[in-house]
């Protein structure tokens, strides 16, 4: 993940989010149970029902790991085109 080569650096990003996604599940325990579902008559569901908003988390953290995922290669594509090099020193460098 410390490298210097953009595909490294890529690899080491979706495992930090996985690792996030990881975390999340972990810290708001996993229950098995029924879904969150309220029945028509009731004002809260009835007996043990897993939690919902763990969930929900991991989901959008998903999607907005994968956006990210996805402009961090098309800049470091697009930048490779521009300076002609995966050096990420020599990127930072200067450019033409």
């Amino acid at each position: 993940m410390l490298s210097r080569t953009p595909v490294k650096l890529v690899i080491g990003l979706a495992q930090l989010s996985n690792a996030v996604n990881l975390l999340i599940f972990t810290a708001a325990g996993l229950t098995r149970g029924k879904p969150p579902l309220v029945p028509f008559d009731a004002a809260r569901p009835e007996g043990i029902v897993s939690d919902p908003l763990p969930q929900a988390l991991v989901l959008t953290a998903i999607v907005i790991s994968f956006g990210l995922l996805a402009f961090t290669l098309v800049l470091f594509r697009r930048a490779h085109e521009e300076l002609g090099t995966q050096d990420i020193d020599e990127m930072t460098e200067g450019g033409p």
